[in-house]
């Protein structure tokens, strides 16, 4: 049986110049980073990584340096954001030559919402044409499936192997939870980790994961381990991060945290405004508190 991936997961930023163009060997740095905090596995190209703006060479490109750089050493799931079924197979069979673990896909969500047999024809098509499994990104409100949908589209089309639930509803994941005991269910439910994984989510791909590996990878570790009252202390020092990345520019927020923890500096890609300086400044007390803070970045500020 395929071994797919569980644990923490972090869906990369995308490493644009201020120009806006791609600075893909920036890639490897920040897979070493992750790597180095013990996550399990990393997404590239989903919402964190601004993949809505990437053409589809730019896709291709990002997804082959991202498994390059993880040299064999964690899965890599690459992250489709379209609006149309002929797209999504388009950028999934650019890609499954790579040795991705898997494609995470969003609903189309343009203008209309498609019914229920629109969207299980949707997720079907896209395996039967890339032959690759697919995780449901199961994010956009104008399209958010039901837990009984996403348990349909997982029944009758296996290779759709499980769901990335995002949105604050900790009760919808619950259901979910209930309701496909044998699928993957990844939370990201980004304020609560710590209640997602005692209910038993195979993992988490989330930005609260990118802007805080190390103490995420804690978090995961303690709740396995039964340590819960590590656990609570942990998850309340990432619940203050997230409230001071959670913003309208998340992206950027979260590759500030990045840049505070040691890596190179990057640019959000316009539109999307850079963390402002009240962000940055709530973003480093929460870190500081988490005791992540690159001594030299730390330096330079003083």
């Amino acid at each position: 049986m395929t071994e797919y991936p569980r644990g923490v997961i972090p869906p990369m930023t995308t490493p644009f110049r201020e120009d806006g163009e791609i600075d893909l060997g920036l890639v490897g740095a920040q897979l070493d980073w992750l790597c180095g905090a013990g996550v399990h596995g990393v997404a590239a190209g989903g919402s964190t990584g601004e993949g809505h703006t990437l053409d589809h060479e730019e896709f291709r490109d990002l997804i082959a340096a991202t498994v390059e750089a993880a040299r064999g050493r964690l899965p890599v799931i690459a992250g489709i954001i379209v609006d149309s079924t002929r797209d999504a197979i388009r950028r999934g069979k650019l890609v499954r030559d790579l040795n991705v673990a898997a494609l995470q896909v969003t609903p189309v969500h343009y203008l209309f919402k498609p019914d229920d047999e629109a969207m299980v024809r949707h997720f079907r098509s896209i395996v039967d044409e890339t032959g690759l499994p697919v995780i449901i990104y199961n994010v956009v409100p104008w399209t958010y499936l039901s837990p009984a949908l996403l348990t349909r589209i997982m029944t009758e089309v296996p290779m759709v192997i499980g769901v990335k639930q995002s949105a604050g509803d900790l009760k919808l994941f619950a259901d979910l939870m209930e309701m496909a005991p044998d699928k993957l269910i990844y939370s990201a439910v980004d304020a609560l980790m710590y209640p997602s994984y005692t209910l038993g989510a195979a993992g988490s791909i989330a930005a609260i994961l990118t802007a805080a590996p190390h103490a995420s990878v804690a978090l995961w570790d303690a709740v396995r381990a039964g340590d819960h009252k590590k656990a609570l202390g942990l998850h309340r020092k990432l619940l203050a991060l997230w409230n001071a990345i959670l913003a309208d520019n998340l992206p950027a927020c979260t590759r500030h945290a990045q840049m505070l923890q040691g890596l190179p500096p990057t640019s959000p890609r316009a539109p999307m405004p850079a963390a402002s300086p009240a962000q940055q400044a709530a973003i480093h007390r929460a870190l500081q508190a988490l005791g992540t803070v690159d001594p030299a970045v730390r330096r330079a500020a003083e």
